[in-house]
C-alpha cells in the first residue's frame, strides 16, 4: 500500500506541476532529467552519432546510443520508456533521434503512440528527431543538430518552435539551387525551451526578430460544408470576421461539392494573379465531413484529398516565398481519444483532486529533417514548394474533431486567442490555442464517456508570423 501511495504522489505531483507550468506560464517546467535516445541504422557513421553525442550533451540531455535494424526500432523504444517508468525518478523532457534511410522514417506514428505509453512521460514533452542517413536527403545529421545546439546556447529564452523557426531559414539559405525544406510537426501545449535558463526567469530576447512582411494584399478563402454540421455556420462567421479585422480579402462558399473544392482553389488562384499589389499572405479554412482516411467529404458525399487542394496552392508562383497558412476543421478518422492519465483508484484521485487526463498524441514534436520526395497527395517536406506553409488540423492523425451547436471547440477557441492578442506570433498563438483545447473534456454523440482532443501543427515558416503590426 505504501508503495502505491508513493507512486501515485510522484505522478500527481509531476502532472500538477505540468499543468502549473503550462497554465501560469505558458511554458513547460523544467523539473526533473532530461533523457535521450539515439537510434541509428547500420551504416550510418560513427563521427553522426558522436556530433549527436555532443548536442545533446550540450543542451543537458543523457543519451543512450543503439544501433538498430528497422525490425528493432519499436523493441528498442519499449526498452527505453520501461526503464524511464521503472527508474521512478521525474522527467522533464524525451527526444528521439532516428538516423536512418528515409524510407524508414516515413510512419513515425507507432513511434509517437508507443513513447505516449510512458507513465514518465505524462504531460511532458517528447521530441522525435528525423534524420535521414541517405545522401543529399537534406543536411548533415550533425550539422543539422549542430546549428540547433548553437541557437539553442545563442538564444537560451527561444522556444524550440522559434529556434526551429530559425534554423529552417538558415537551411533554405545555406541549400540554394537545391530543394530542400525541414518541417515540424507539433502537438505541444506550451512553449519547449531548451536552453539553460529557467522559464520563470526574465526574458529580455523574446524570439526572433525577422517576421514575415505583410504589408502587401491579404486573401482568405473559406470553404465549408454547413449541411448536416450543426454549429458550422457560427465557425463560418466566426473565422470571416475575425479575417476581415486583420485585413483579409475574404471570401467564403458554403456546401461545395467535391468538384467545387477544387474549382473554388482554382478561382482564388486566378483571383490572386490579378491584385495590383504584391499579395504578402494567403489563408485558406477547409471545413467539412471527414472520411476514414482524412479525406474530405462534400456536401454531395463524394471524397477531396485536403493535401492534394494544399499542395495546389503551394505552387501559385505569387505566393512563393509568402506565408500560406491551411486551417483543417474535419475529421481525420473515427478514433476517440480517451486520454491518458496516471493508473489509480478513482476515489484516490478524487481525494488528490488529480489533473484531467491528457490527449494520448499531446506534448508531441515531430522534426523532419529529411527529404521524403514528392507526393501527389501533398505538400511533403524536401521540396521548395513547402517552405512557409503553415497547417492546423483540428484533429490529429486518425482522430475525430468535435463540434456542437455553438460550432467546434477548434475555431472559437482560435479566434478568441488571436482576437486577444492579434499582434502575437502566430505559432505561439496556435500552441495557446492547443493547451486550451486539451483541457477540455468533450461528450460525443455516441459516448456518454468524457472524451480529448488535441491539434497537429504543421510547420515549414522560416520567420515569425504575426498578423497585425
Amino acid at each position: 500500500m505504501a508503495f502505491l501511495v508513493a507512486g501515485t504522489l510522484r505522478v500527481a505531483a509531476q502532472l500538477a506541476d505540468a499543468r502549473d507550468s503550462l497554465r501560469r506560464k505558458g511554458k513547460y517546467g523544467t523539473q526533473g532529467s532530461r533523457v535521450a535516445l539515439t537510434l541509428s541504422s547500420p551504416g550510418v557513421s560513427a563521427a553522426t552519432v558522436a556530433a549527436l553525442d555532443r548536442v545533446f550533451q550540450t543542451l543537458g540531455f543523457e543519451n543512450q546510443k543503439s544501433e538498430v535494424l528497422v525490425q528493432g526500432i519499436l523493441k528498442e523504444l519499449v526498452r527505453f520508456w520501461e526503464q524511464l517508468d521503472a527508474q521512478r525518478g521525474p522527467v522533464s523532457c524525451a527526444l528521439v533521434a532516428l538516423v536512418a534511410p528515409g524510407k524508414q522514417l516515413r510512419q513515425p506514428l507507432p513511434l509517437v503512440q508507443d513513447l505516449s505509453r510512458c507513465e514518465a512521460l505524462q504531460g511532458r514533452p517528447k521530441v522525435f528527431l528525423l534524420l535521414s542517413s541517405d545522401p543529399g536527403a537534406g543536411p548533415e545529421p550533425g550539422a543539422f543538430l549542430a546549428g540547433l545546439g548553437e541557437l539553442c546556447s545563442r538564444s537560451p529564452h527561444w522556444s524550440l518552435l522559434q529556434l526551429l523557426t530559425e534554423l529552417f531559414c538558415r537551411v533554405t539559405e545555406e541549400s540554394a539551387g537545391d530543394t530542400y525544406c525541414p518541417v515540424f510537426q507539433s502537438s505541444l501545449r506550451g512553449a519547449l525551451c531548451l536552453g539553460a535558463v529557467e522559464p520563470w526567469r526574465p526574458e529580455p530576447d523574446p524570439g526572433p526578430s525577422v517576421q514575415y512582411d505583410l504589408s502587401g494584399a491579404r486573401a482568405a478563402l473559406i470553404l465549408a460544408v454547413v449541411q448536416d454540421r450543426p454549429g458550422a455556420q457560427n465557425d463560418v462567421e466566426a473565422l470571416g470576421d475575425l479575417c476581415q479585422a486583420l485585413g483579409f480579402q475574404t471570401t467564403v462558399r458554403t456546401d461545395p461539392t467535391a468538384q467545387a473544392f477544387w474549382e473554388a482553389l482554382a478561382q482564388f488562384q486566378k483571383r490572386l494573379d490579378t491584385y495590383k499589389h504584391p499579395v504578402s499572405c494567403a489563408l485558406v479554412a477547409l471545413m467539412a465531413h471527414g472520411g476514414p482516411q482524412g479525406q474530405l467529404l462534400g456536401v454531395d458525399g463524394k471524397e477531396v484529398q485536403p493535401e492534394a487542394l494544399l499542395w495546389e496552392l503551394s505552387h501559385c508562383p505569387v505566393l512563393q516565398g509568402h506565408p500560406k497558412i491551411f486551417l483543417h476543421q474535419a475529421c481525420r478518422g473515427g478514433n476517440r481519444d480517451a486520454g491518458v492519465g496516471p493508473p489509480a483508484l478513482p476515489w484516490y484521485w478524487r481525494w488528490l483532486r488529480a489533473p484531467p487526463a491528457t490527449p494520448s498524441q499531446a506534448d508531441v514534436l515531430q522534426i523532419h529533417a529529411y527529404t521524403q520526395g514528392s507526393s501527389s497527395r501533398g505538400p511533403t517536406s524536401g521540396n521548395a514548394d513547402v517552405a512557409d506553409v503553415l497547417t492546423v488540423y483540428a484533429a490529429t492523425e486518425g482522430c475525430v474533431a468535435y463540434r456542437d451547436e455553438k460550432g467546434s471547440d477548434f475555431v472559437q477557441m482560435l479566434v478568441e486567442v488571436v482576437r486577444a492578442n492579434p499582434g502575437g506570433d502566430l505559432l505561439e498563438l496556435l500552441t495557446e490555442v492547443n493547451r486550451r483545447v486539451c483541457e477540455l473534456d468533450v461528450l460525443g454523440p455516441d459516448s456518454q464517456a468524457p472524451r480529448k482532443a488535441c491539434l497537429e501543427i504543421r510547420s515549414s515558416l522560416r520567420h515569425r508570423l504575426c498578423l497585425q503590426a
